[in-house]
């Protein structure tokens, strides 16, 4: 059965493919986004663009999350049975300079979405966690069952206060809530002010790219396409528990520089490397065990790095002019 689902960020990178996807099926999909400029607004512009050839099955809605009564009126008129909450201010490192970008954004936007959703009979709520919460943990892979107290980011402290939160709504009102912790989602489409995007980016223009702890950074790199099949699973899956947390990985964790060996194959140029140490609120390593979103999602990712970087490096040489955008921003 066709059904309106309400997704915040469309404008942004998994928004833009979940919405796809869901038209794909045969859904209407409600977007919301403010279009922020935390990168090119002319990149999420463009997404927004392809969304609008569907017609009357993508409704964009530019809005705040944080104006609770624009909000509530979007929901009253459109009456979403599923919401996905994938609207949030990224970023590790910006959440050390920027930190009440993240109280508005992450914080009470997601309290204003989770009493929407409460006073208005929503089905289910999907939002979106991050691989962050798991912080300085040094057992790998990281698990559900970890703890997740210790956060080394206020990005990731806004992210494990959004599953506290839903958690409350669920004991509170039987809202039914599914938090989706991410791990480095790439793809084409990708975001501007991500290593894989700015690598190909500097490596195309011979140019020196930073690379983070000397170059022993390892990332569960989880193509894009897996990503959206398991938020798929997360919205219509039935026999799902009231409250549920769900890692979405790609179950390997990388070397940085293998990625970078990846790019430097696809664009047939190599890597000048400036090696540095590591980043205030960053980790290691991340290493997702999916072995719980595989047995009640059915989720299974599927696409390698070998095969995935390439995908994005041959999208981003047959975009330049959004190439262009990202590294006029970059003041490049």
């Amino acid at each position: 059965m066709n059904k309106t689902i309400l997704v915040t960020g469309t404008a942004g990178f998994i928004g833009y493919h979940l919405a796809e996807q869901l038209i794909a099926e045969g859904h209407r999909v409600i977007g919301v986004d403010i279009v922020c400029d935390y990168y090119p607004v002319a990149i999420k512009r463009a997404r927004l663009a392809r969304l609008g050839r569907h017609g009357d099955a993508f409704v964009p809605v530019e809005a705040n999350l944080c104006d609770y009564e624009t909000l509530s009126a979007v929901f009253a008129e459109h009456k979403p049975s599923h919401v996905c909450n994938l609207a949030a201010q990224a970023g590790v490192r910006y959440s050390i300079e920027k930190p009440f970008v993240y109280q508005k954004a992450n914080l009470e936007g997601f309290l204003n979405i989770l009493e929407c959703c409460r006073h208005n009979d929503t089905e289910r709520l999907v939002y979106a966690s991050s691989s962050s919460v798991y912080g300085g943990n040094t057992k790998l892979p990281f698990s559900e069952s970890d703890s997740v107290d210790s956060p080394v980011s206020l990005y990731a402290a806004t992210k494990k206060a959004n599953e506290l939160m839903a958690h409350c709504y669920t004991h509170l009102y039987g809202l039914q809530t599914v938090g989706l912790r991410f791990f480095t989602v790439y793809g084409p489409w990708g975001r501007p002010d991500m290593a894989l995007w700015i690598f190909t980016e500097k490596i195309l223009r011979g140019r020196p790219i930073p690379v983070f702890n000397h170059g022993k950074m390892k990332r569960d790199f989880t193509y894009v396409a897996d990503i959206i099949a398991g938020v798929c699973g997360s919205l219509f899956q039935d026999g799902l528990n009231p409250y549920e947390v769900f890692n979405l990985g790609n179950h390997r964790s990388e070397l940085l520089m293998d990625m970078i060996g990846l790019i430097e194959t696809a664009v047939g140029k190599e890597a000048e490397l400036n090696l540095l140490p590591m980043q205030p609120g960053d980790v290691p390593a991340s290493f997702a065990d999916v072995e719980l979103a595989g047995k009640k999602l059915g989720f299974k990712p599927t696409t390698p790095i070998s095969k995935g970087i390439p995908e994005f490096c041959n999208w981003y040489m047959e975009h330049p002019e959004l190439a262009a955008v990202a590294e006029q921003w970059r003041g490049a």
